[in-house]
């Protein structure tokens, strides 16, 4: 498992690591049961503080992507088809704001942007 981090990035590493590790899962190159990396080997791996892999685990736990057995580490969660739709949405959301952002500021129309959005979800 390869995770990147990048110091230039205006997300924390915390946020960094659950997003690679997410998109890991949703896209099968992590699958069911697969054991995850221990936060200190994760840390050490990154040069980051176990603190903020802690974080990371915290919040995937949370978010259903990871289940955690004390004694054995980290694993990834069966498939939760409403997380994983959930987390497909929010993605869509943010790169939709985005879209809506650059529409507003170079004079690009509403119904513009929605008749490319049609035509690619129509494609």
């Amino acid at each position: 498992m390869e995770i990147i981090i990048s110091n230039s990035s205006g997300k924390p590493i915390y946020e960094q690591i659950c997003i690679q590790i997410k998109n890991l899962i949703m896209n099968g190159t992590l699958s069911a049961g697969e054991a995850l990396p221990s936060m200190r080997a994760l840390a050490k791996d990154l040069h980051i503080s176990v603190i903020t892999v802690q974080r990371a685990y915290e919040d995937l736990t949370r978010d259903g992507f990871i289940e955690t057995v004390s004694g054995k580490g980290s694993f990834v969660a069966a498939p939760n088809r409403e997380f994983i739709q959930e987390e497909q949405l929010r993605m869509a959301e943010e790169l939709l704001q985005k879209v809506a952002e650059i529409g507003r500021a170079h004079g690009i129309s509403y119904e513009q942007l929605a008749g490319i959005l049609k035509l690619f979800y129509e494609e």
